[in-house]
Formats: structure tokens, sequence, C-alpha cells
């Protein structure tokens, strides 16, 4: 649905079986460990976590600590990537031509890993998640610092505005408003977890025209078109303030 503007590699036709995927028994011994957790602040002194790198400050607001919530089509977490447990899984889905037409990351999974690895191995700046819907990893997420990453040289960016990244994994989870449910709860999230982020983005393609639509749908407003390095994107904006009315 959504892609990142970050130069793209190659791109090749392999594709894996990515329907009716559940979870493996490392994620779902993860997610029962996490629901029975004690809540930990999000800035706890020494606080690191096994599924992130970020450093501290923690530039997001520590997204491996935050709930899962509940959506019109399911009850969602968002679980930060391990490239060792997760590359299959995401690189099957950028080998979708649906997705690779946009994302432009098809080929091997070290692809895909070397995309993931850049973000894993960097400020905290990004976080790319996995969305686990019900128990079923179903789309893949980069959560980032919109004001701290390139976009920011081409729209004028507020301190802490977060940007959002997605793409749904399955097809049949495309075209039936799935999409449209999962950005407007994940962006409420953001704005419920980041009380100092007061807008949430996103820079679709304009030429994909069912990722604009699901935004739009999903409480977004067409801030502007922005001509970004690959592509000519719409610029959606959640704003806090207007969370209640859009």
């Amino acid at each position: 649905m959504q892609q990142p503007t970050r130069p793209a590699s190659s791109r090749t036709s392999s594709s894996d079986d990515t329907l009716d995927l559940q979870l493996s028994g490392e994620l779902a011994a993860l997610l029962a460990e996490r629901a029975g957790a004690p809540p930990q602040a999000p800035h706890a002194a020494g606080h690191t976590g096994d599924l992130t790198r970020l450093t501290e400050p923690d530039l997001l607001d520590s997204v491996a600590d935050w709930p899962p919530f509940t959506t019109s089509v399911g009850t969602m977490r968002l679980v930060p990537v391990r490239i060792e447990r997760d590359v299959r899984l995401i690189a099957a889905w950028m080998n979708d031509p649906a997705v690779a037409a946009f994302w432009e990351l098809a080929g091997p999974e070290e692809v895909t890993a070397a995309h993931v690895r850049t973000q894993l191995d960097g400020d905290g700046r990004s976080v790319p998640c996995l969305g686990v819907l019900d128990g079923v990893p179903m789309s893949y997420w980069e959560i980032y610092r919109a004001d701290l990453d390139p976009i920011a040289r081409y729209c004028r960016a507020r301190p802490h505005d977060t940007g959002l990244h997605l793409l749904i994994g399955g097809v049949p989870d495309r075209g039936r408003g799935v999409g449209t449910a999962l950005l407007r709860a994940v962006a409420d999230l953001v704005l419920d977890q980041r009380p100092r982020c007061g807008r949430v983005l996103a820079e679709p393609d304009l030429r994909n025209i069912p990722s604009v639509a699901a935004f739009l749908s999903a409480g977004f407003r067409l801030s502007a078109e922005v001509d970004l390095p690959g592509k000519r994107a719409a610029l959606m904006v959640r704003d806090r303030e207007l969370r209640a009315v859009l």
C-alpha cells in the first residue's frame, strides 16, 4: 500500500505463498510473554529490549512497548522486526508484483534484509514492524520520525511528526477496508503513545490510487503533492486536533 522514499534495489519475479500464515513458535511465545509482562516506562533507564536497537533517548517512545489495540477488523499489535525470524516472510511479500511495483524491493531475501538492517542498525529514527492481526502476521510497517527523515527536505515537517509506511501482505486483506481500518488505528495509536507528536504523515505514490484512497478514508487529509526521489507523492496528514472529526 505504502512505500518508502529510499532508493530501490533491482527486482525479480520470484514469490512464495503468503496466504494463511500462522505465527512461528518464537513469535507466538514472544507475544504471550509480552501480554503478561508488567508495563514499563517509555524512557526507563537501562531499557534495551531484545527486539529493537534504539539508542537513548528513544526517538519513537519505545514502539516495542506499545500495547495491542482493537480495530474494526480485529486486535492488532506492532511487533518490531527481527531479521533472522521475519525476513523470509517480509521478502515473500516484497516479491508480490503489486507490492514490488511501489516498494521496488523484490529479489532474494538479502535485498529485504539489507533494507530492514539499515533501520535496525540506525539511531532509532525508524522502527520496522510486523502487524500481527488476531495472532497472524499480515502486514509490514515502518514507523519513523518524519522530522528527522529525508522527507523533511520536501515538506514543512514539525518536531516529532511521525511517518508511516505500510504494505498489506496477503491478497485477501486488500481492497476490502482492512488497510483503511489499520491505518486509522495505527495513526491513533501513534498519537496516543507519542504525546509530543501533533501529526502523523505518509507519502504514498500518487499513482497508487488505492493507497491514497485508503489514507483519505482513514482520516488523513491531502496536504500537498510533493516531488520525492523516484516518485511524485501525495503528502497525507492526520492531525491530532482533527482526529475526532475526520
